[in-house]
């Protein structure tokens, strides 16, 4: 029995070229695959965010070019009240916020959670305050706010008469703000419902039965169930809305026009425009976005830890 052996030619002509051996490197294909999504990074995200640091160390305004000032601006921050004032009704609108989005959204997603007729319609309606734009829901709870033609003082004065005169919801501090509050918490129960209500379904039914069996109340079952197995959910979907209420804008400017009344139901985030943008001070306005930055990491950081817990639950390392 022979045995035929090809030619070196033959053998050159069939190993493959450099170019499909680069292509089957796999380092080579996991950059090729990352490239475009970290030139979009690096363009829309990290140039603009290492800009507003620098800018954040220099006294640049519209139409001049700023000289490095050091920490001049953030000495300057710590000693203005109305900095301290938007810090404060940040934590403040933020907390309450999230309290309350996550205490309402929660409750509806244990609600959907069950099976009744209509369920797809009833989420359906519930995403409507996330799907329709931010503007156009700042708009109306501006209307529902209006001194004059409120549909909440109409109710309350010449249906019910439970009052003798409008109120007037944006006309002082505090009315203000927890206004805006409400309208915020409007906004984002749909994306906190929804979000738990898939981490809902990934839990298997087997756990409630055989706990029903044990003889657990609905009370011990969402302790003991329900809870530790939402917790990477909660973590992510938690960290996700302290972020989208604490950088909240577009609600605040859209509702009291920037701030009213008086400078307080300022947010850090129309703090800085109004300074940067408005007032021209390109670097005051970037120190104060910057300081919203260990705010920021905080959230980060509450979402590893919930998830860190859960794989020490799992039994896995956190090495």
């Amino acid at each position: 029995m022979s045995v035929t052996t090809l030619p070196p030619l033959a053998l050159a002509q069939r190993q493959p070229s450099w170019l499909v051996r680069l292509f089957d490197y796999k380092p080579f294909l996991i950059v090729m695959c990352l490239a475009p999504a970290i030139g979009l990074l690096a363009v829309f995200l990290t140039y603009p965010l290492g800009l507003g640091i620098w800018l954040a160390f220099t006294d640049t305004t519209i139409g001049r070019k700023g000289d490095y000032v050091g920490l001049e601006n953030f000495q300057y921050l710590l000693t203005d009240p109305l900095w301290w004032n938007a810090v404060f009704y940040s934590v403040v609108y933020t907390g309450i916020a999230t309290f309350g989005k996550f205490a309402l959204g929660f409750w509806l997603a244990l609600l959907l959670n069950n099976h009744f007729p209509f369920k797809s319609l009833l989420r359906a309606i519930i995403l409507l305050p996330w799907i329709v734009p931010t503007v156009l829901s700042a708009l109306a709870f501006w209307w529902i706010y209006d001194p004059q033609f409120s549909i909440i003082s109409y109710l309350l004065v010449d249906v019910l008469h439970w009052r003798s005169s409008n109120i007037d919801f944006l006309g002082s501090p505090w009315p203000a703000r927890f206004s805006l509050i409400v309208a915020n918490i409007w906004r984002g129960i749909p994306f906190v419902a929804i979000s738990l209500l898939a981490g809902l379904q990934t839990i298997s039914p087997s756990l409630y039965e055989a706990a029903m069996l044990d003889g657990a109340s609905a009370w011990q079952r969402f302790r003991y169930i329900t809870f530790p197995m939402m917790m990477p959910i909660l973590a992510i979907v938690m960290t996700f809305s302290i972020i989208f209420t604490f950088t909240d804008f577009q609600l605040v400017y859209a509702i009291t026009r920037g701030g009213g009344p008086g400078n307080s139901t300022h947010l850090l985030a129309t703090l800085a425009f109004q300074r940067g943008i408005a007032g021209g001070e390109l670097g005051e306005g970037a120190a104060i976005a910057v300081s919203m930055i260990p705010f920021l990491v905080f959230a980060t950081l509450f979402s590893y830890f919930g998830l860190a817990r859960r794989k020490w639950q799992q039994g896995e390392s956190n090495d």
